[in-house]
């Protein structure tokens, strides 16, 4: 009995910690264009219904854009075509797992509820 609580305690805790580590959130991007967040030197994949699953972001990333938020790039043939910030959302789980080093790490992420819209510029 203590060892299946115990198991489900560590399986618990590991699904926490890594979902504090993420962020996701839904893209709409310019045919044949590559998306870059942060200070990245990769840019990020895509899936086929336009969801980004990639690192959280630190404190730097978090506000309102056009002076805060995370920053992006468009990228078409090895040129930026345009760059910007976007809305970031306080990721709760990173204030409680893991303790003080998700403060201190990456408390920022992507907001899952909106819709980045980098053809229009729009982010709703």
């Amino acid at each position: 009995m203590k060892s299946s609580i115990t198991n489900v305690g560590v399986i618990f805790f590991i699904a926490v910690l890594l979902s504090a580590c993420t962020t996701s959130g839904k893209f709409v991007v310019p045919e044949g264009s590559k998306l870059y967040l942060g200070d990245r030197t990769t840019p990020v994949n895509i899936d086929s219904r336009g969801i980004v699953k990639t690192k959280a972001f630190g404190w730097e990333a978090m506000g309102l854009p056009p002076t805060k938020g995370i920053p992006y790039r468009l990228v078409v043939d090895g040129k930026t075509t345009k760059e910007g910030r976007l809305r970031a959302k306080l990721k709760v789980s990173s204030i409680f797992f893991p303790p003080i080093i998700g403060i201190i790490a990456y408390p920022t992420g992507l907001n899952p509820d909106i819709t980045y819209n980098l053809v229009t510029g729009e982010q709703k």
